[in-house]
């Protein structure tokens, strides 16, 4: 699991990072990676289109294109190689069952033994060359159910091993989400730095204007100068941080280092950003529904019970038919075909092998399966109360977020007119320096705070969307 997160720039008077996700006490909280890779039936045609515009975007060296959420998605889906190693699991698994199965089949071998002797001090044969050939053939009839279940306990498995696969795309899916929404929130981090150094730099060049009047002092210019050349600072920052989001995201899908790749524009409408949630017993009802780790947990209940059935089995009778046909030739003697015919031999018998002492190997194994069976029980119940908290703790975040937003809204109408209006008495000179500084970082803090919560805002909503359809639509 790992902590999503949103990097924030800012000037240096605003604090810069946050996290998505915290717990009572403050520490941050990875999102939840265990997620199956289920989807609505309707959405299968965007998948599929989605797969087709990922496939023909493979990005040119040296040239930067714009992939939207879903490329990205559908294009780690084919490339990246912890998912490709887990489908190779998978096949495994399923070679492993169609061995179980073979068990119910019988076994059938050929051998022949060629051989030569010498007897120096014989009266009449010294010399002889003896072969034998023999065909045998063996089922086992019953080895107390030993065989069924392991069949049954294979099934499983592939099935486990279908939904760690599953668990893999979605933990995919919401990292790729993470960095693509700190890749629209750095941009808008960029535009919202550069307006902000336009100001400063005007307020930087007005101020010159009035110290070569000798209206205002080498000091206060002079202060005003380190503002605008901190704006400045910030756009770098900002930039920066832009550039690796999307190095990270790169990262991701395994490109190349040459290869450009960046989020398509997205505009969030108000409505989208304080669009409310869909209730919170309905989205926990689906998550438990949909989440392909608690599944996984559940089968491996079941695993663990075969396990035991497995176990118990070793310590009963197991009953096996055997035949087989054999002959040999001797030489000197008579002719082969001769020698062969009459050597003919059949068997055909019945084995009961019944364990009595097996150094309690019996024993400990059922005692083994029995405490992973209340293992797998035990993860199941950790992971229907980490549903539980995560969910809610998205509901709790949004609220707060949209809370934030709408408050956010107001702080940056009332903070830039307020430093309009600030500014134009700086320029008459009825302000000094000090309230011309705390106005424009006033302005500039409300900006980024306001810019967090909106995407505080949309990474709850996706990822409560995530845990409801295991699919998400940006």
């Amino acid at each position: 699991m790992r902590t999503i997160r949103l990097t924030l720039l800012a000037a240096a008077a605003v604090v810069l990072p946050f996290n998505l996700m915290a717990n009572e006490d403050g520490v941050a909280q990875p999102v939840q990676e265990q997620l199956s890779s289920s989807q609505p039936s309707g959405q299968s045609s965007s998948v599929g289109q989605g797969a087709q515009q990922a496939a023909a975007l493979s990005p040119d060296e040296g040239q930067t294109q714009s992939w939207t959420y879903r490329q990205c998605v559908e294009y780690a889906r084919a490339h990246n190689i912890q998912l490709q190693q887990s489908q190779l699991q998978s096949q495994s698994a399923s070679y492993t069952l169609e061995g179980s199965k073979a068990q119910w089949e019988p076994s059938l071998n050929f051998s022949t033994t060629q051989g030569f002797t010498n007897q120096p001090f014989a009266d009449v044969r010294k010399n002889a060359y003896a072969s034998s050939y023999g065909f045998n053939a063996g089922w086992t009839l019953w080895n107390g159910g030993q065989r069924e279940n392991t069949i049954r306990r294979d099934e499983v498995n592939l099935q486990i091993y279908s939904l760690n696969t599953d668990n893999i795309r979605r933990s995919l899916e919401t990292e790729i989400l993470q960095i693509y929404i700190n890749i629209l929130y750095s941009r808008e981090a960029i535009v919202i730095n550069e307006e902000a150094a336009k100001v400063s730099a005007a307020q930087a060049d007005r101020a010159r204007q009035l110290m070569e009047a000798g209206r205002l002092s080498r000091v206060d210019y002079t202060q005003l100068e380190a503002q605008a050349q901190q704006d400045r600072y910030s756009i770098v920052s900002a930039q920066s941080s832009y550039e690796n989001n999307c190095m990270s995201l790169k990262r991701l899908l395994q490109l190349g280092l040459s290869q450009g790749i960046t989020a398509a524009e997205i505009n969030f409408t108000e409505e989208q950003v304080l669009a409310a949630l869909p209730p919170i017993e309905e989205s926990y009802r689906l998550a438990m529904d949909t989440d392909a780790a608690l599944a996984a947990n559940k089968l491996s209940v079941e695993t663990s019970e075969l396990e035991v059935k497995i176990a118990k089995a070793s310590g009963m009778p197991d009953i096996s038919l055997n035949a087989g046909v054999s002959s040999g030739y001797m030489a000197p003697g008579s002719s082969f075909g001769d020698q062969m015919k009459k050597g003919l031999g059949e068997n055909i018998g019945l084995t009961v092998s019944i364990p009595i002492l097996n150094n309690k190997r019996t024993k400990v194994a059922v005692a083994q399966a029995e405490v992973n069976r209340l293992n797998a029980e035990l993860n199941i119940a950790s992971r229907e109360n980490e549903i539980a908290q995560t969910i809610e703790g998205l509901y709790i975040d949004l609220n707060s977020a949209q809370a934030r937003y709408i408050s956010g809204l107001e702080q940056v109408k009332s903070t830039s007119l307020s430093a309009e209006l600030v500014g134009e008495q700086f320029k008459l000179g009825l302000v000094n320096t000090v309230e011309l500084l705390t106005a424009h970082n006033a302005m500039l803090r409300a900006q980024i705070e306001l810019l967090q919560a909106k995407y505080l805002c949309l990474m709850d909503q996706k990822l409560v969307e995530f845990y409801r359809n295991g699919y998400v639509t940006l």
